[in-house]
C-alpha cells in the first residue's frame, strides 16, 4: 500500500511518523480566508508599486497591470484560490525582473519572450550559458524552483474559493484595461529593448512578434515550404580567387549623408567628393533604419538579408541570429583566406555585437577599449589610424589578405555643442539650423579624414592593394526638419514611407594600386546587396547564394524587400533555410 497524499509506502513506524509530521504541517499553513485575502491585497499593492516606479509612462503602466491582472484572473478562475494565483503572478514576475536585470548586464539587452525558444531549442546556446554565465542560469533555474515552491505552498495554504463568475469579470475588465494601455501607449520604441528597464512590458509586448514567428516557423519571412523554391544552395569549403586578392577595408561612416539629397540645403560643395567614387559617380543606397540602430544595416550587409523579413523581430535579428548563418561576408572572405578584424567605437558587448560579430566570422573585434578610445565618439582619424596601426603589424607578419572593418562615430548626435571646435571647417550657409550646421561641420571633417586615410595608405603602403568600401548610416537627426517633421521629434518618433528620402544614403568605392571593376548602376542599391557587391568587385569567387543575390539584384533593379518580384526573395529565404544557409529559428 501506499499513502495517497504523499505517494509514501506505508507498514513502517518511521513513515507513518513522516505521514503524520507533513499532515500537520499541512494544515498548519492553511490560512483563513481572511488572511489569505489579505496577503494577496499586499502582494498586488506591492506589484503596482513597482510598475508605478518602474514601468515608464502612465499608458505603459495601464498596459503591465492590465496583463499581470488578467493573468492573477486566469489562475483564480482556474483555482478558485485568491492567494495561490497571487504568490504564483508575483513570483514568476520576480523571476522575469532578475532574469531581465542580468541579460541586460551581460547583453545590454532585457528579456524578450523568443528568448525562451531561442535558447531551449539550440544545444549550443545553452553550452553558451553553462561555460560562460554559470551562476546565471543556476540562479535562473534555482528562482524557478524557489517559485514553484512558494506557490505549492501557498496552494495548500489557501482556503479562499473565490466564484469564477467573478474571476471571469475580473479577468474581462483587465484585459480591456491592458488593451486601452497598449492602444493608447502606441507603438513600441525600436531602443525599448537596449536602454530603458522596462523589463515586464517589453517581455509581455513581445509576446506577439513571437508567436508570429514561431507561427511562421521561422524567424525569416520565406515561401511555404511546399514551394518549388529551386536547388538547394552549396556552401563552399574553400576558394580559390585566382590572383591575390586586395585587401579591403570597409567604412561605416556613422550618420554621414550626402548634403546634395536636400536641393534646399546650402552648403559647402567641397565635402561633395567624399560621396563619388572613382567612376566619379554617386551611387545611392537604401537603409533600413532612421536616427539610430545601426546594427539594422550592419545585419543586412553583413547577412545579404532585408531586416524587414524578420518582421516584428526585426530589432533583435543580431541577437536571435547568432550561430544560425553560415554564408555571411565575413565568412566568404575567411574562405577566400582574409584575416578579418572590426575596428568597433562603444564597447564590444554593446547590443551583444560581439556574440554576432564572432558567429559570423569577424571574431578580432578592436572595441572602445581595446583602442585606448577616451569616449564612444573620437574622430574618424583615430579609428582610421588604429586599423593602419593593425595593417602595419599584419603586413609584417602575414601574407594573408586583410579585411578591415571600421565603424565612425564624429557625426553622430548630438549637434547642440560644437564639436572639436578648433578645428576650422565649413558648415551650412547663413540661416542654416544650428543642428545641421553642426552637422554639416562634422561631415566636412569626415571628408578630411577620409582624405587623410587615402593619403596615408598610399604612402605607409605603397606595395599593398586595397579596395575601400564606405556608406553612410543612418541619416543623423538634423535631417528631420528636412523631412517635415519638427525639430524636438525623437528619432524614434520620426515614421517614415520605405521610399522616403529618409532612408537614402550613399555608398562609394575606390581602389588602390587595384582597378576596381565597373560598379552596378542602378537609381539606390538596397544595403542587402552591398555585401555582394563587395565580394564581386573584390574579384572573389561567389558562392551559390551570393550568385542568386547578385541575380536578384539585377532582376529588382537594385531593391529587396521593395522588389516588386517579392515572391522570387520569398523562394530565395526558403532556399536559405532549406539549404542551412540561414537555421530557420
Amino acid at each position: 500500500m501506499t499513502d495517497r497524499t504523499l505517494g509514501l509506502p506505508t507498514g513502517t513506524p518511521r513513515l507513518a511518523r513522516l505521514r503524520s509530521a507533513a499532515a500537520q504541517l499541512l494544515r498548519r499553513i492553511e490560512m483563513r480566508p481572511v488572511t489569505a485575502w489579505a496577503l494577496a491585497v499586499f502582494l498586488t499593492s506591492g506589484l503596482m508599486r513597482h510598475f508605478w516606479l518602474d514601468e515608464g509612462t502612465f499608458p505603459n503602466i495601464l498596459f503591465t497591470a492590465g496583463v499581470t491582472l488578467a493573468l492573477m484572473a486566469l489562475a483564480v478562475l482556474l483555482t478558485r484560490r485568491i492567494l495561490f494565483a497571487t504568490v504564483l503572478t508575483t513570483s514568476l514576475i520576480a523571476v522575469i525582473v532578475a532574469a531581465a536585470s542580468a541579460k541586460r548586464a551581460v547583453m545590454n539587452m532585457v528579456v524578450h519572450a523568443y528568448d525562451i525558444f531561442f535558447y531551449l531549442s539550440s544545444w549550443s546556446t545553452m553550452s553558451y550559458l553553462w561555460s560562460d554565465q554559470r551562476r546565471y542560469l543556476v540562479g535562473l533555474v534555482g528562482a524557478l524552483v524557489a517559485a514553484g515552491v512558494a506557490a505549492w505552498l501557498a496552494y495548500r495554504a489557501d482556503s479562499t474559493r473565490v466564484p469564477r463568475r467573478w474571476s471571469a469579470l475580473a479577468m474581462l475588465l483587465s484585459v480591456c484595461l491592458g488593451w486601452y494601455g497598449a492602444s493608447t501607449k502606441g507603438e513600441r520604441r525600436h531602443m525599448q529593448f537596449y536602454f530603458e528597464n522596462l523589463y515586464v512590458s517589453s517581455f509581455y509586448a513581445s509576446w506577439g512578434e513571437t508567436i508570429e514567428a514561431l507561427w511562421r516557423g521561422a524567424l525569416l519571412e520565406a515561401a511555404p515550404r511546399a514551394a518549388v523554391a529551386g536547388p538547394g544552395f552549396t556552401i563552399p569549403t574553400s576558394c580559390n580567387p585566382g590572383a591575390r586578392p586586395p585587401h579591403i577595408i570597409l567604412i561605416h561612416e556613422e550618420s554621414v549623408v550626402q548634403p546634395s539629397l536636400f536641393p534646399t540645403l546650402h552648403y559647402d560643395h567641397s565635402v561633395d567628393p567624399l560621396f563619388r567614387s572613382d567612376d566619379d559617380r554617386l551611387h545611392q543606397m537604401r537603409v533600413e533604419t532612421y536616427g539610430g540602430a545601426s546594427w539594422l544595416t550592419e545585419f543586412s550587409l553583413l547577412a545579404g538579408v532585408s531586416t524587414h523579413s524578420f518582421g516584428g523581430m526585426r530589432q533583435f535579428v543580431q541577437t536571435f541570429t547568432q550561430g544560425k548563418l553560415k554564408d555571411t561576408v565575413p565568412q566568404a572572405l575567411a574562405r577566400c583566406g582574409y584575416r578579418n578584424v572590426v575596428f568597433y567605437p562603444m564597447l564590444r558587448n554593446f547590443v551583444s555585437n560581439d556574440r554576432f560579430y564572432t558567429s559570423i566570422g569577424l571574431k578580432e573585434i578592436f572595441d572602445l577599449k581595446s583602442q585606448g578610445a577616451k569616449s564612444a565618439q573620437e574622430r574618424d582619424r583615430f579609428y582610421y589610424d588604429n586599423a593602419m596601426a593593425e595593417m602595419e603589424r599584419h603586413f609584417k607578419s602575414s601574407k594573408k589578405p586583410l579585411f578591415t572593418y571600421i565603424q565612425t562615430m564624429a557625426a553622430h548626435w548630438p549637434y547642440d555643442y560644437a564639436y572639436m571646435p578648433e578645428v576650422d571647417v565649413p558648415g551650412g550657409a547663413p540661416g542654416t539650423n544650428p543642428e545641421m550646421h553642426e552637422y554639416l561641420r562634422r561631415v566636412s571633417m569626415a571628408r578630411m579624414d577620409f582624405d587623410y586615410l587615402m593619403g596615408e595608405l598610399r604612402q605607409r603602403f605603397p606595395g599593398e592593394r586595397f579596395l575601400i568600401v564606405h556608406y553612410g548610416d543612418p541619416h543623423p537627426m538634423a535631417t528631420r526638419t528636412l523631412l517635415g517633421f519638427d525639430s524636438d521629434t525623437d528619432a524614434e518618433d520620426v515614421t517614415l514611407n520605405p521610399d522616403s528620402p529618409g532612408f537614402i544614403t550613399y555608398y562609394a568605392v575606390h581602389g588602390i594600386n587595384y582597378r576596381v571593376p565597373a560598379q552596378p548602376q542602378f537609381e539606390t542599391l538596397d544595403v542587402p546587396y552591398l555585401g555582394t557587391v563587395l565580394l564581386d568587385l573584390a574579384g572573389l569567387p561567389l558562392s551559390d547564394s551570393h550568385r542568386e543575390r547578385k541575380r536578384l539584384m539585377w532582376l529588382c533593379k537594385g531593391r529587396y524587400y521593395g522588389c516588386k518580384q517579392h515572391d522570387e526573395i520569398l523562394l530565395f529565404h526558403r532556399r536559405l533555410i532549406d539549404s542551412g544557409v540561414m537555421a530557420a529559428g
